[in-house]
């Protein structure tokens, strides 16, 4: 079922999802299974799963010259995918990226999912390796996520890469893409990014899932403004809750977001990250409640590969 299904057939109900993280290269997916398995019982209809680029690493020869090498941290997300729809029959959302695939790696990976039955993605540029300063695309890749949402447009249109096909398979993504409400850091204001997220609904997207905020007023004010764009499509909440010290100042680092000051201050305060812990999941539950209210389709948390937390929250509000 797509997303987009799930939304319409909930009735009054506020659905709860969440995304995990494939395991570290030489892991078993029962850690996957692991953190997936407490959060069943809240139902979620559907589950992302991040995809992680191949990173970068230089080795020193003997020679005394620098070798680059690839490395992939965290492969299989089209594996894992499979098996999770296989083990749990919920719908499986894999994000698909810029970074690191030619335009024919991607064409090969969406044909995979479809063979397996996976019609629904989340369609993102992705974010620069850790050993370059701005994003680079592959040689014949994707630049923009506009470009790529166009290529699983044209595949649900069944056109392909190679124009001469004939007759060929149709495939039937349901398609997401990200929202910023705190604005996509490399756009100039928000109404140039709003711009730009109209331009990928009126392409073909169906829905958007927004960054990480803990303001809810941030995200109200972002629905607004989208709904004044004419973008009429769902937009799901992505939350997380804040777990150790250190996140008050990487979250934002890394997110590009902001830490409300009440938030922080309760941080602060704590005398070490157990306590942390309890501030981040009563902060959530109650950015969860209020969305609730305010008739948010989906709740959908970031685990950061742990459940611990999100588990607690749910069994608040589900």
């Amino acid at each position: 079922m797509k997303v987009t299904e799930c939304i319409k057939n909930k009735g009054d109900k506020t659905l709860f999802s969440f995304e995990i993280l494939p395991p570290l290269k030489g892991e078993n997916i029962q850690n996957i299974f692991n953190h997936i398995d407490p959060l069943m019982e809240f139902k979620p209809p559907f589950i992302d799963v991040t995809y992680h680029r191949e990173e970068y690493v230089y080795k020193k020869r003997e020679n005394g010259l620098l070798e680059k090498k690839a490395i992939r941290k965290r492969p299989g997300t089209v594996g894992i995918c499979s098996a999770i729809k296989n083990r749990y029959e919920v719908e499986p959302v894999p994000h698909i990226i810029c970074g690191g695939f030619t335009k024919e790696e991607t064409e090969n990976a969406l044909i995979d999912l479809h063979f397996l039955g996976i019609n629904n993605v989340l369609v993102l540029r992705g974010d620069p390796i850790k050993t370059e300063g701005r994003f680079v695309p592959e040689p014949d890749g994707h630049h923009y996520a506009t470009e790529l949402l166009e290529q699983v447009h044209n595949m649900n249109e069944g056109l392909y890469l190679d124009d001469s096909l004939e007759n060929a398979t149709h495939t039937d993504f349901c398609i997401g893409v990200a929202g910023y409400p705190e604005k996509h850091f490399e756009a100039p204001n928000i109404r140039s990014d709003l711009r730009w997220l109209k331009k990928k609904i009126e392409m073909g997207a169906d829905y958007i899932v927004t960054q990480m905020f803990f303001d809810n007023q941030k995200f109200f004010s972002f629905v607004k403004d989208c709904r004044e764009q004419g973008i009429t499509v769902p937009i799901i909440p992505g939350l997380k809750p804040i777990t150790t010290k250190r996140h008050i100042n990487v979250l934002p680092s890394i997110f590009h977001i902001d830490i409300p000051e009440a938030l922080s201050d309760e941080v602060e305060k704590c005398k070490d990250n157990a306590q942390v812990k309890q501030v981040g999941v009563e902060w959530a539950i109650q950015q969860s409640k209020e969305l609730m209210e305010f008739g948010v389709p989906v709740l959908h948390y970031y685990s950061m590969g742990k459940s611990d937390t999100i588990l607690r929250v749910a069994k608040e509000l589900f």
